[in-house]
């Protein structure tokens, strides 16, 4: 419920509250005096486009803030959970700022949201229904949404929209798998030879750096074996060789050690030397034995690696490692195409179980709205007749369609206002004025069935008097006795009845011209009710006509 509304610098209006007290509320006034404007305000909360040019007063802040109650409001509830939002479960404060430079920031409970979050919490909160949402009742998704809503279809819906998109998926993994292994195919020759001579090159990993490695040593022998030669005559020579000279500081030290203690253990460690001295000459002796200038192998090494790297270059790669991973990706996506046969066999395999699943579903979706859609037609036709639509015909067309996100119908209200004319679509058939009337009995049904949010009616009561406004009036209220129900309009009868009566006005200074909204007293509402019936000139004939009107019809 919309408890409180506060605007200002906003259009015509500097500062106004509205406490919303009842749960029909109606809003009146002259033509021009600001009704518009206040719906505008309220079209912000709602996540509307903001406007710099609504800005009153270019050096201040427009501000419009909506209180709304929310307990038994279960979605709205959740929405505040599910998004972390502070949440008292009781009341919600929506609120829209929009800067002097037109910068527009949105609010939920003092907390910053993006623009589409206050969009889409406002929808679970109020719901303005002018002539133009009349519009929406020749849109199919609405119509399917009004059966839904009326055979309780949540559940249903949910569970199809579940198994269809699983149906959806494996249909678009079939797809694209099939365009994966079209494509494949058309290049699989190239695959295979591309394949083919990386494994007849048979390289393996850093072999690129073993080869250079190889070639460095081919490439210098003679150097090579000068220095392994220098190493072996050093430490081997017949005279003046390091490994004789240490064999005699090693007997000295052992002749040493007979008397002098601090000398103990070092003939030991020389003879240590010694060993792998003697192992270093004899390795060098044997690798200068291993080494010869052989211009084939040389020619061998350098062949080799120019293969490779002439490989590497073809596939873009810089080692070997990588080289290795482009021939595993190429026998993977052989692989991939050799199976994808059988892939895709068993994909359409599942495809039929997940389709007559869809189809079970979809069946029992059909038949609830079937079922909902008759006493729907039988209902609306009633409630109609109370609007002094006498000659209604109405049927729900409910026909199968290939399953969509909604479902496997195709629904379509068809309607006739005249006795003589064939049911046909909304848009080729109807007034505005009894599309109005029909848009308030539809929404007096889905009412009954379902918790709707906030209802303000913008005049949609235009081009209708007498008994029929009358009606309007009592179906409003009727309306109001389960949800909320804010009415701007022009009607005597639809204002006699309100449980709170607001009346929008303007006033005019040297400078300025202000909108105000004032709550009416009995006596106020009484003067107003007389106003609606007579225009300007209120006389006492039209306060006795609105006093009975009003002791006839007002709700407590």
């Amino acid at each position: 419920m919309l408890q409180r509304l506060y605007i200002t610098n906003y259009a015509l209006i500097d500062e106004v509250t509205i406490d919303f007290t009842a749960p029909f509320t109606v809003i009146t006034g002259e033509t021009g005096a600001g009704k518009s404007i206040l719906l505008g305000a309220l079209g912000l909360i709602l996540g509307g486009k903001a406007d710099a040019k609504s800005i009153r007063d270019p050096q201040r802040k427009t501000i419009v803030e909506a209180t709304v109650r929310i307990a038994g409001n279960a979605d709205a509830d959740a929405w505040l959970d599910n998004n972390g939002l502070d949440n008292d479960h009781n009341e919600c404060i929506l609120r829209r700022e929009i800067a002097p430079g037109g910068r527009s920031r949105a609010f939920v409970n003092d907390t910053p949201v993006a623009l589409t979050a206050l969009r889409e919490l406002a929808a679970m909160l109020v719901d303005i229904h002018s002539q133009h949402s009349n519009l929406l009742l020749s849109s199919p998704q609405f119509q399917l949404s009004i059966i839904d809503n009326i055979a309780h279809n949540t559940g249903l819906r949910q569970q199809y929209a579940t198994a269809y998109q699983v149906y959806t998926d494996t249909q678009r993994e079939i797809r694209l798998l099939t365009e994966r292994v079209a494509a494949a195919r058309t290049e699989q020759d190239y695959l295979r030879f591309q394949l083919d001579q990386l494994i007849a090159l048979d390289v393996h990993q850093d072999e690129e750096t073993e080869l250079e490695a190889t070639l460095q040593r081919l490439t210098h022998v003679n150097e090579l074996k000068e220095q392994l030669w220098r190493v072996d005559s050093t430490l081997n020579a017949e005279e003046h060789s390091v490994i004789e000279g240490l064999k005699l500081v090693e007997a000295s030290l052992q002749a040493a050690e007979q008397w002098m203690p601090d000398t103990q253990g070092m003939a030991q460690r020389v003879g240590e030397m010694l060993i792998d001295l003697k192992d270093i000459a004899h390795t060098a002796q044997s690798l200068q034995d291993t080494l010869a200038l052989d211009p084939a192998e040389v020619e061998r090494t350098e062949a080799r690696m120019a293969a490779i790297y002439d490989i590497m270059r073809k596939h873009g790669v810089d080692n070997t490692e990588q080289l290795l991973a482009r021939q595993a990706d190429f026998q993977q996506r052989l692989s991939d195409i050799d199976s994808s046969d059988d892939r895709l066999d068993e994909l359409h395999t599942l495809l039929k179980r997940q389709r007559a699943a869809l189809d079970d579903v979809a069946a029992k979706l059909t038949e609830s709205r079937r079922r909902a859609a008759a006493g729907f037609a039988g209902d609306l036709v009633k409630q109609a007749r109370t609007l002094a639509l006498n000659n209604l015909q109405f049927i729900v067309d409910i026909t199968p369609v290939e399953p969509g996100p909604t479902g496997a119908d195709a629904v379509a209200f068809l309607m006739a206002f005249n006795r003589n004319q064939q049911p046909m679509p909304v848009r080729d058939t109807a007034s505005g004025g009894e599309i109005s009337r029909l848009m308030l009995c539809l929404k007096a049904i889905v009412a009954s069935h379902m918790q709707l949010p906030t209802l303000i009616f913008d005049e949609v009561d235009t081009g209708v008097s007498g008994d029929t406004a009358s009606m309007m009036g009592e179906m409003m209220a009727s309306i109001a006795q389960r949800i909320q129900v804010i009415a701007i309009t022009h009607l005597p009868q639809v204002a006699a009845i309100a449980q709170q009566h607001l009346r929008v006005f303007k006033t005019d200074s040297a400078t300025d011209t202000l909108t105000h909204v004032a709550e009416l007293d009995d006596n106020e509402h009484l003067l107003e009710v007389a106003r609606l019936l007579s225009g300007r000139d209120v006389n006492q004939a039209a306060i006795d006509n609105a006093r009975s009107l009003i002791s006839q019809n007002r709700l407590s």
